[in-house]
């Protein structure tokens, strides 16, 4: 009697590795100067060549790290901004599961989990597919590109050879517009007096702009497509820019400087991060606190602040979107 066949072969689910890249924050106090060092060393950041670059960026880590170790303490010691990412890539692994075995990785520009640590742990889990998915709503080479160089040099490094495929930045995205908007309405005030809607991104220096970064385009293309989507009659809305790290000319107007007119004029603020996907630093620290001292200092009447997008469900349902549109193109031809 011949043999029973044994069970049927089940075929493994397609493998798609979702690798999502933000610019990290230190993980305890004691990584904040190095962090600021891996920041400042970026040939995106500050345009020289790397040897005069290497000692700019030590002398202003050093400078900074005094003030940065500061508003680290104020956030229990370190960034928030890991586990908010985690939890992103989890919320977007998750409505992508009919695709196949989808798992969310998380790259960081300038501190743990860096590339070459992500890329070392997707070769070991040998994805089919790789879909990188830059957390930065608006494109700039500062941030987009400087993190997508950064994946590939590292994905050359760990012999990656799965197909490749980037989400593009889309700053008028629709669940991201909807996102922020339902916030925004959220955080209104139900009472009366006037305010204005100030939305706030992360400066940059004018002789990156004048380069031709598309940024400060791509964020008030972002402002605009929100405050239609309010339809508010009237709303009295403007944009701004925080965070000046280095004494170059930088994008015009200053935040800080736009909450001191509000408090000339005596209207309330309304604060939307509009560059800004996840809760750290720069909207924790210098906007919920050094702000809103500027703002009461300046007489503002009233000062809210519009949380990130984080991982509101509209938010999260456009960035599954954008992976599945990407995983439709053709796949990105490998780098050299």
């Amino acid at each position: 009697m011949p043999p029973l066949p044994g069970p049927a072969l089940v075929a493994r689910r397609r493998r798609i590795a979702l690798v999502l890249l933000q610019i990290g924050g230190p993980d305890r106090l004691e990584a904040v100067g190095p962090f600021l060092r891996n920041f400042f060393s970026d040939p995106e950041i500050i345009r020289l060549p790397r040897l005069p670059r290497a000692v700019v960026a030590r002398l202003i880590a050093r400078r900074r790290t005094p003030v940065a170790t500061g508003i680290y303490r104020q956030l229990g010691g370190a960034s928030p901004i890991l586990a908010q990412t985690r939890a992103q890539g989890r919320a977007v692994a998750a409505r992508l599961g009919d695709l196949g075995e989808v798992r969310s990785f998380v790259a960081m520009r300038y501190w743990h989990p860096f590339a070459a640590e992500t890329a070392a742990e997707l070769k070991a889990w040998r994805p089919d597919e790789i879909v990188l998915l830059p957390l930065y709503p608006q494109y700039s080479t500062t941030t987009t590109r400087s993190a997508l160089t950064d994946w590939a040099a590292a994905a050359r490094a760990a012999g990656l050879s799965a197909p490749t495929r980037v989400v593009e930045a889309a700053p008028t995205e629709s669940g991201f517009i909807a996102a922020q908007s339902e916030l925004i309405r959220r955080a209104w005030p139900p009472y009366g007096g006037r305010h204005r809607l100030l939305f706030t991104a992360h400066g940059l220096p004018l002789p990156i702009v004048q380069a031709g970064d598309p940024y400060p385009d791509q964020v008030r293309a972002s402002a605009e497509a929100v405050v239609a989507a309010l339809g508010i009659p009237g709303l009295d809305w403007r944009i701004a820019f925080q965070s000046r790290v280095t004494p170059q000319e930088w994008l015009t107007p200053d935040t800080e400087e736009e909450v001191k007119q509000a408090g000339h004029d005596g209207v309330g603020l309304v604060l939307v991060p509009i560059a800004f996907v996840s809760e750290h630093s720069e909207t924790l620290v210098e906007l919920d606190i050094e702000y809103r001292a500027v703002a009461e200092a300046a007489g503002v009447p009233s000062f809210i602040r519009v949380p990130t997008v984080g991982v509101h469900p509209a938010y999260i349902a456009g960035l599954a979107a954008q992976v599945r549109k990407a995983l439709g193109a053709a796949p990105l031809k490998k780098a050299a």
